[in-house]
């Protein structure tokens, strides 16, 4: 492998607190398979050929036993690991914080592993479909043309909120303003949920919403030199931080910080395949009969095979 050719980051350090475990490794397939070994068999089609798995260091044995062996010898895999005290040179880590900083600083901490190559950011519980991928992997052409005096090149998926939602309790999403296939901006809404629905937007105001929004699922494309930026971003969160126990650095925070700033342009792409997740318990049955469909359709093998 060259350094620059791009890297599936998978982000797998969550808590599962609303599910009640390690939904990361739990299996909605029919021979076991996990939601990100269906995201990982997809990328692989799509052309990437190395994954960063993102996660606790506590989890490191189980995680590389149960996932990380299935890849050795068909796809080059890394981890980085999620704590709370590594953060940017002079800053320190508020005795009261018992978790790590969010989806932002969750790909910040894959620095090390990332600092040459252009890569692509998702969920380990999400399922995103094969389209999604080839979307990412054909994003990072245009990135080879990135000069220091370009705005920072980033791409997205977005999915509809309506297709992203839980019927068994409330969730977080990216509201995103687009126009012409560029993101505008995106704001985190939180309490997503009902019919009609409703949320509560950044500023802690309570809205209604029409299901037909564009949302972030943390589906994004970078090219290596982001971590200049999202470092940064982080600092400048730090230094205003009001909760040191709940506030969160979240990756869409960022990069609506950028676009205000003028200094990156974000190409949008809404998915074409229908996102399915495990926010919680309740919503495992749901996926396994959705992936059951879809290996009957013969979109997926029964068992998927790597090699």
């Amino acid at each position: 492998m060259t350094s620059n050719q791009p890297t599936l980051l998978v982000l797998a350090a969550g808590m599962g607190t609303r599910y009640g475990g390690l939904k990361q490794l739990d299996p909605v397939g029919p021979s076991g398979e996990t939601i990100m070994d269906y995201s990982i068999f997809d990328a692989r089609k799509a052309g990437f050929n190395k994954v960063v798995f993102l996660i606790r260091e506590e989890i490191a044995e189980i995680f590389r036993e149960k996932i990380g062996a299935k890849y050795s010898g068909i796809m080059e895999v890394s981890y980085a690991f999620q704590e709370k005290s590594d953060l940017p040179l002079g800053c320190n880590c508020p005795e009261s914080r018992e978790k790590p900083w969010g989806t932002g600083h969750a790909v910040w901490s894959a620095r090390k592993e990332l600092e040459n190559s252009p890569f692509a950011v998702i969920n380990a519980d999400d399922f995103y479909g094969t389209e999604t991928f080839k979307v990412l992997y054909e994003q990072f052409s245009e990135f080879s043309s990135f000069s220091i005096h370009d705005k920072l090149p980033c791409a997205m998926v977005g999915f509809r909120l309506s297709e992203t939602m839980s019927e068994h309790g409330a969730v977080s999403r990216g509201i995103c303003q687009t126009e012409n296939k560029i993101l505008r901006n995106v704001e985190e809404w939180t309490g997503i949920q009902g019919d009609p629905i409703t949320g509560t937007n950044s500023k802690g105001e309570g809205g209604k919403l029409t299901g037909e929004e564009l949302v972030s699922m943390n589906v994004w494309a970078f090219p290596s030199s982001v971590f200049e930026f999202l470092e940064k971003s982080f600092v400048e969160f730090l230094e205003k931080l009001s909760d040191a126990e709940k506030e969160e650095f979240y990756l869409p925070f960022a990069v609506d910080q950028w676009i205000t700033q003028g200094i990156a342009q974000v190409q949008v792409t809404q998915a074409k395949c229908q996102w399915m997740g495990v926010t919680y318990k309740e919503d495992k049955p749901r996926v396994e009969d959705s992936i059951a469909s879809l290996v009957k359709s013969g979109l997926y093998p029964s068992s998927l095979n790597m090699t």
